[in-house]
């Protein structure tokens, strides 16, 4: 049998099903835990491995799914994680594949992935904190992927927890029956296993055909030194096995499985994968550049005409330029940003070159967290010591010929005489708050050229504030003043609606004379001058003094709008002169001035790496 599939005679789902082994598809139950930030999930992902058996209580420990160092010091998910479980309900056995995802709205389509290789989602609700923005965001997520949801209670074991009030405000801004909302402690594993009982009962099981032709859907990646490119899948028809021949539908490339397993939480190498169930294969894929997340994998003898949906391309809204504090470390960089990026398939990079820099690369990010986690990340892991520049986010300009250009470098934008329409991106940003907090809020938002949308009441107490934002208005502090002016308990969502024009111009930076691109910034034109006056002011007290005097100018196009100068290193010339005529003192104080003009022409300005470091990570904002 297995000759004449080799040969191409026969259809690998044809053979005798007394081969196949694990489960049938009406056992399996594929699920994420999805919530707002630090409700739980992860803490509920380690208590369900713990009352399974998954693991023993001496592998227990906190926070077990997240294995990266960067997760546990910022006590956060970043990346998504994949685990089977074996479990017996009524006498009945059942997989259950369970998917951790991260809550902060930056990693998003983290959780956009990980939600289409399920078919439920355990809504999770701090039951003190009650509904807050991402808890929202994640629950049309789960509702427009048409998942069966389970809303669920977490930390009811607390003394500050509000259950009936909670299980109010769930039924008032998601529509969830009180009566189906259930209530647990992660922290003490009470209501695990009606919370268990619930999903098996109300999340579906795989609708794949097993017996059709192989179509598994590759959910996430990463790079093994040893076995090449790792792929994550997720098997929607047919079944894989190890030793088959396979072919990625996006790039036709062909390969062997050399092996492949679960994750029960550790790793364990497996035969095959059936449908609905959910693993990992390598097959000696060397490039990091063939394997793609949402491609498609079938059988290279009997392929699928139609290739699964796959994902939308992520929309990248935060920009800078990154590059390596020494030249030579920029083809290292290059391989870092590629293996990152199988892993990270959300965030961009193409080369790029800076006269102040020299050589590097600009990124595009989900937000200002993910910028900071893939900075540090390719730090850590590949020993790496990176500058950044400010960050930007991308514009869109109509030019007077009538084209449109999409820029995320300031030093891109053309002049202002070329320019038609400037346009810049503008968020929807949703504020969950207590009601005594509305007056600062719509005062920080007004401050930002904010647009107010409207204002609902969850409850008496706490409300969903919507305004218009510009986006670059946005990035860079919006969160921790809203954590300031609420004291902690604001919480906000966003998502990129339009491009709309408005006045807008490009900000140089000129030291003695020559323009930094490394600096150029955006701004409003009404906040020009002061954003000037603040670059300029930093960048005097960073750059040592010269033998010259140094110029250092904030610019739109030919208009200086700020201006600082740092005065030259002198010598005292005239110490030799003791008494007589005051000529000879003249003489030598003018060849000194002199010489510092022809100085000024033709000598260079060192700015260091340190003055750059200060003056990037300011921001030069608030």
């Amino acid at each position: 049998m297995a000759i004449a599939y080799a040969q191409g005679r026969l259809p690998f789902y044809l053979e005798s099903l007394a081969e196949t082994m694990g489960f049938a598809p009406n056992q399996i139950r594929n699920f994420s835990i999805i919530a707002h930030i630090d409700h739980g999930k992860s803490t509920l992902a380690d208590k369900i491995l713990l009352h399974t058996g998954a693991i023993s209580q001496r592998e227990s420990r906190d926070q077990l799914l997240d294995d990266m160092d960067l997760e546990r010091e910022r006590g956060i998910t970043i990346k998504a994680r994949a685990v089977a479980i074996n479990y017996t309900l009524d006498g009945k056995d059942y997989e259950l594949n369970l998917i951790d995802t991260p809550g902060h709205v930056d990693f998003n389509y983290e959780v956009s992935r990980s939600l289409a290789a399920c078919e439920g989602a355990i809504l999770l609700v701090d039951a003190t904190q009650g509904v807050q923005a991402q808890t929202v965001a994640n629950a049309y997520l789960a509702l427009e992927g048409d998942l069966a949801i389970v809303p669920c209670l977490n930390k009811i074991d607390m003394q500050a927890s509000r259950p009936d009030e909670i299980r109010e405000e769930i039924y008032n801004t998601l529509g969830f029956s009180p009566d189906e909302v259930l209530s647990v402690s992660a922290k003490t594993g009470l209501g695990v296993p009606e919370l268990l009982k619930a999903v098996i009962e109300r999340v579906p099981a795989p609708s794949g055909n097993v017996n059709g032709p192989v179509r598994a859907l590759i959910f996430d990646s990463k790079f093994d030194e040893y076995v090449g490119v790792v792929a994550y899948i997720r098997v929607v028809d047919g079944t894989v096995r190890k030793g088959q021949k396979f072919r990625l539908m996006a790039t036709g490339q062909d390969y062997e499985i050399l092996g492949m397993g679960q994750f029960r939480p550790h790793e364990v190498a497996v035969d095959q994968l059936t449908t609905g169930q959910s693993g990992y294969l390598h097959a000696n894929i060397k490039r990091i550049s063939d394997v793609r997340v949402g491609d498609t994998i079938t059988d290279y003898y009997h392929p699928t005409e139609e290739p699964l949906p796959g994902y939308q391309e992520p929309k990248q809204v935060v920009y800078c330029g990154l590059f390596p504090q020494s030249s030579h470390e920029f083809e290292d960089l290059r391989l870092a940003l590629q293996k990152l990026a199988l892993n990270d398939s959300s965030f961009t990079f193409e080369p790029e070159t800076s006269d102040a820099l020299g050589f590097g690369f600009r990124c595009g990010f989900l937000g200002m967290l993910h910028m900071e986690i893939i900075q540090q990340r390719l730090e850590r892991e590949n020993n790496l010591e990176l500058v950044q520049t400010a960050p930007n986010v991308t514009y869109e300009i109509l030019t007077r010929k009538g084209e449109i250009m999409r820029v995320s470098n300031p030093t891109r934008i053309p002049d202002a005489g070329d320019i038609e329409e400037f346009r810049e991106p503008i968020a929807k940003i949703n504020f969950i708050i207590t009601s005594d907090c509305i007056g600062a809020i719509m005062q920080l938002c007004e401050d930002r050229r904010g647009k107010y949308i409207k204002t609902e009441f969850i409850t008496p107490k706490r409300v969903i504030l919507t305004y218009e934002l510009p986006l670059a208005e946005m990035i860079y502090d919006l969160h921790d003043k809203l954590k300031s002016a609420t004291r902690g308990f604001g919480t906000m969502d966003y998502e990129v609606l339009c491009y709309r024009d408005d006045d807008l111009v490009r900000l140089d930076v000129l030291v003695a004379g020559s323009r930094v691109d490394a600096l150029a910034i955006v701004c409003h034109r009404t906040q020009s001058e002061r954003r000037g006056r603040r670059l300029v002011k930093k960048l005097k007290a960073e750059i040592g003094r010269h033998q010259f005097e140094i110029a250092i100018q904030a610019a739109i196009g030919g208009k200086i709008v700020a201006r600082e100068s740092i005065s030259a290193l002198r010598k005292n010339v005239t110490a030799k002169c003791y008494g007589g005529d005051i000529s000879r003192k003249r003489k030598l104080l003018e060849k000194q001035k002199e010489g510092k003009k022809r100085m000024k022409q033709v000598g260079n300005v060192e700015i260091s790496q340190e003055a750059f470091l200060s003056i990037l990570d300011s921001g030069d904002d608030e």
